[in-house]
């Protein structure tokens, strides 16, 4: 009665603590406030792609492990008990004799050391750039999350920015209107101003649902690259428009590519060093397999089933085995020959992949200094329409401007503003292709 007491018991704290600690769990998941690189950091914890990629790199570590491990001692265990259901006769001086007896039972103990295989030099010499393969592998995956999820950062936020210059406009659209209808009402201005003032307010609102709708999308998206929970609220962003306008700057233009710091380069030279390898491994297929052996067996012999175990016969054996093909049609060379063209068909890849990636450098280059002088133009442009909308709204106060022309330059200042953003994420999306482009994009944060 005791056991089932404290066994109800201890399940009834388990059912009760489980659902909190899971809830816990969930909640530690979360973030509370993302910068960029807690959201890389995050993403490369949690993103499926990453974390597919680490289990195949501990997969490789098992495979290289399981070919090494024929380099031990390797024990074997034969056994076998049968019952003969007729014994088998044979001639012997013209007359028939029965040869054996019906029952019978062995066992082999064998231990075998291998001493020379092609197959575990193979795997000695290659399990070091198998282990970095799988892993640069696995770099070149969390750079291209770093990549996306930086790029979708800055759309989210920059999106959320232009959702704030929308609601700064409709702030001063209602401003506006309430002005016109108040002019109206006062009989210095007809009913034009009001009307013109209410397309411009509804506007500028259905604008502004379609930014938030489109946020939302944009969200959803980082969440995916992330990994984020799908049933939580949206990643709160940390960072603001000032923190990653002060990422752009020119000095990313003077920078010059390095094949060899991008991961696709290191893994063509690791690639080159197990083709190389390779090589080796075919032309030791002249060598012979060597391995040494100890057998140890024990029969047991008897008419009587009951007494099949009272006796046996043992035997054991020491040797060493050599095996050497002599022939084999030509095969070998063959095979060497395709390892060897192999071998040389990665000096065009090094080729291709240079090219490639000068062009990317270029294309990269040449696209950050086009959107790095537009974003400096409409950043200019900007403070100029802001300036030529104060100047314009202080004289329609005053009865010096028409409110048509109040109008165009708020018109002129909310599209100057939404093109400065969109600007801005068009040169830190290139910023991004640039540092990819020359290497310099990591996944340590």
């Amino acid at each position: 009665m005791k056991r089932a007491f404290f066994y109800l018991l201890g399940v009834s704290c388990g059912l009760f603590i489980s659902p909190q600690l899971f809830a816990q769990q969930s909640t530690d998941s979360l973030l509370t406030s993302a910068t960029l690189q807690e959201c890389i950091r995050y993403a490369i914890s949690h993103q499926p792609v990453i974390r597919q990629s680490l289990i195949d790199e501990a997969i490789t570590d098992r495979t290289v492990k399981s070919k090494l491990a024929d380099w031990y001692p390797q024990i074997n265990l034969d056994y076998n008990i049968q019952h003969a259901l007729k014994i088998p006769t044979t001639i012997f001086n013209g007359n028939p004799v029965q040869q054996g007896v019906a029952n019978s039972s062995a066992a082999l103990f064998g231990l075998n050391q291998n001493i020379f295989t092609r197959d575990l030099l193979l795997a000695t010499n290659t399990a070091r750039d198998v282990r970095k393969q799988s892993q640069q592998t696995t770099t070149r995956n969390q750079i291209d999350l770093v990549a996306s999820v930086s790029k979708a950062y800055y759309d989210v936020l920059l999106t959320a920015e232009q959702i704030k210059v929308l609601s700064e406009d409709i702030t001063r659209l209602e401003r506006s209107l309430k002005d016109a209808n108040n002019q109206y009402a006062s009989g210095v201005v007809d009913k034009t101003d009001a009307k013109r003032a209410t397309i411009s307010l509804n506007n500028a609102r259905a604008q502004q649902k379609a930014a938030r709708e489109l946020l939302t999308a944009k969200q959803a998206y980082l969440k995916e690259l992330m990994g984020y929970p799908t049933n939580s609220g949206d990643v709160p962003l940390a960072q603001d428009s000032a923190a990653v306008a002060s990422q752009v700057s020119g000095e990313d233009t003077l920078l010059t590519a390095d094949y060899k710091s991008r991961i696709e380069y290191q893994l063509l030279q690791t690639q080159e060093s197990l083709l190389q390898a390779n090589v080796k491994y075919n032309k030791w297929s002249y060598l012979p397999t060597v391995s040494a052996f100890i057998n140890y067996s024990f029969s047991c012999l008897s008419p009587d089933f009951n007494k099949l175990y009272s006796q046996d016969y043992p035997s054991s054996m020491l040797g060493l085995k050599l095996s050497l093909p002599i022939f084999q049609g030509g095969k070998r060379v063959h095979n060497i020959r395709m390892a060897e063209l192999q071998l040389q068909r990665t000096q065009w890849d090094y080729a291709a992949l240079r090219s490639q990636i000068n062009s990317q450098y270029v294309q990269a280059m040449s696209t950050y200094k086009s959107n790095y002088n537009d974003y400096l133009t409409l950043k200019e442009n900007v403070q100029m329409a802001r300036d030529v909308y104060d100047m314009l709204q202080l004289q329609y106060k005053e009865g010096i401007k028409t409110y048509l022309d109040v109008l165009v330059s708020e018109t002129e200042l909310r599209s100057a503003q939404l093109n400065f953003y969109n600007s801005m994420y068009q040169v830190l999306s290139s910023r991004i292709d640039l540092q990819k482009a020359l290497g310099t994009l990591t996944a340590n944060y």
